[in-house]
């Protein structure tokens, strides 16, 4: 990955993260944080990893950030400095979960052990 894309990334993950906290006022999207951003090599994709407090609500999330990009991607415009804003696809980030997995499988061992 270039500079120039992992600069872009981060700055998404910050902005993007100020935007769902602070200014979208949509009752499904409560706890949300953003864990990566992914842009494409054409800077015209990004896909937004998040995760969220409650898992349960992980879908109900998934289809209020879907409805809320437009209007994050606007507030994306005037907060990033870049020709054209990517289009926003957002994805559940299940990392932590299988994390979690992992670390339980390990701790099995040791207590057979």
């Amino acid at each position: 990955m270039s500079i120039k894309i992992e600069r872009i990334s981060d700055a998404l993950i910050e902005q993007i993260s100020y935007i769902i906290a602070n200014e979208v006022k949509h009752k499904d999207i409560n706890f949300v944080t953003i864990t990566d951003v992914k842009v494409s090599n054409d800077l015209s994709y990004a896909k937004v990893y998040f995760t969220v407090l409650d898992e349960s609500k992980k879908d109900i999330t998934s289809k209020a950030l879907k409805e809320a990009s437009g209007f994050i991607r606007h507030e994306l415009r005037e907060r990033v400095e870049i020709r054209q804003i990517p289009e926003l696809t957002f994805v559940y980030d299940d990392t932590i979960k299988e994390a979690q997995k992992i670390e339980d499988i390990i701790e099995k061992i040791h207590e057979e052990e």
